[in-house]
């Protein structure tokens, strides 16, 4: 009856040996289980025998979904700031519709530079609104400047994203900051984080070091306590968050990653970031515009021996890693592929850690830009990817 159950296991490549399959119908035929015992009773027994590392939790769930419950198995605050534009002109009250060959037609004016600079001439000279056109700060048309329609390269300026193609925002946007408290789907990336790790007896002895305890009692001829420190992992860890925009879609991941590593690391501390790393850093959302720590202080607090870890899906204008103001948030003064330099000069091991799937990687230009500023130390943000990462990160 529990045949076709071990065949699945193994078939989803769940290391369940025969011995262990044995135990589990040893401990049916002695009736651990009493007879009518609930479904979710012979889970946890059947978990509790068969799996020997908590990396396989999540597959092992999958497959006793499949072959007891019928289960499919499934794969593994404020308004706007637009800086004085009248809000009338940013009210999108008719959507224009284009098709991919009406797309293609659209050109972009021709780089960052003529972007900023045909800005401020049209803030210069408009002074009424406008609505679907192809040339003044509107909505619903094919211009550079506005929201609600579409350009591939513009400044948007109210509104919300539809296409993701502006290469700045001209808004104060809020996030909200990581849940460090969450623990479902945790535990197998504790297992990953656990690869990182270095042991070392420091502090106040407060342990019973028992074969020393015995070796000197045997010494001495009587009874010899010997105390000793206890082994904490001494590794240090240096956590960069990306937050907002296009990472709003991996929150849930993010947060289980932080509680993991918030639980795992006992040196740890963290700073959230937008897109790409700048001259600016924070431990607040909600104070991110009055409370940020620079990017200096930071690279000079914390020493070589950290560790360094960049979460984020390096999805962004190109414009924002190597040109100076091509931040989507503000104008800052050197490129963000310069601050990535020098978080790889300050912490030789570091890491980037990205949510987005790797086979997407390619389609994205400023991943690529960023994978190799980082000397190719971007990692899936999967548990291995995690695996991989710790691996290079405790060499």
């Amino acid at each position: 009856m529990l045949l076709p159950f071990f065949t699945a296991l193994r078939d989803a490549r769940v290391p369940v040996s025969l011995k262990e399959w044995l135990f589990l119908m040893e401990a049916m035929d002695k009736r651990v289980l009493d007879a009518g015992t609930r479904v979710e009773d012979f889970y946890h027994l059947s978990r509790a025998i068969l799996i020997k590392d908590e990396k396989h939790y999540d597959r092992f769930d999958q497959v006793f979904g499949k072959v007891f419950k019928g289960l499919e198995t499934v794969g593994a605050g404020e308004e706007p700031d637009v800086g004085g534009v009248p809000e009338d002109w940013l009210k999108l009250l008719n959507e224009k519709y284009l098709t991919d060959e009406q797309k293609a037609e659209i050109e972009a004016l021709g780089g960052f530079d003529k972007l900023m600079e045909t800005l401020k001439q049209r803030l210069e000279e408009q002074h009424d609104r406008h609505q679907g056109g192809n040339k003044w700060i509107g909505t619903g048309g094919t211009s550079p400047f506005g929201n609600g329609g579409y350009n591939p390269e513009g400044v948007r300026i109210g509104g919300k994203s539809q296409h993701g193609r502006a290469v700045k925002v001209w808004e104060k946007r809020e996030y909200r900051n990581l849940d460090d408290s969450v623990e479902l789907g945790t535990r197998n990336i504790k297992v990953a984080l656990r690869r990182l790790r270095r042991f070392a007896r420091q502090g106040t002895p407060d342990e019973l070091d028992m074969d020393a305890t015995i070796d000197g009692t045997a010494r001495q001829g009587w009874l010899d306590i010997q105390m000793r420190p206890e082994r904490r992992n001494t590794i240090k860890v240096l956590l960069f968050l990306d937050i907002g925009g296009s990472m709003d879609g991996h929150v849930k991941l993010c947060e289980e990653l932080f509680s993991a590593a918030k639980s795992e690391f006992r040196h740890l501390e963290f700073f959230y970031f937008h897109n790409c790393l700048y001259e600016g850093v924070w431990k607040d959302n909600r104070r991110r515009h009055e409370a940020r720590t620079p990017t200096w202080e930071v690279l000079n607090r914390y020493p070589g021996d950290w560790r360094a870890v960049v979460v984020g899906d390096a999805t962004m204008s190109p414009y924002e890693v190597t040109m100076p103001g091509g931040s989507v948030e503000h104008w800052n003064e050197e490129a963000g592929a310069v601050w990535l330099k020098r978080l790889r000069q300050q912490w030789s091991k570091s890491a980037w850690l990205n949510p987005v799937p790797e086979r997407y990687w390619s389609y994205t230009p400023s991943v690529g830009l960023i994978r190799e500023v980082m000397e190719d130390q971007m990692f899936p943000l999967t548990l291995d990817g995690l695996e991989r990462a710790m691996r290079s990160l405790a060499r």
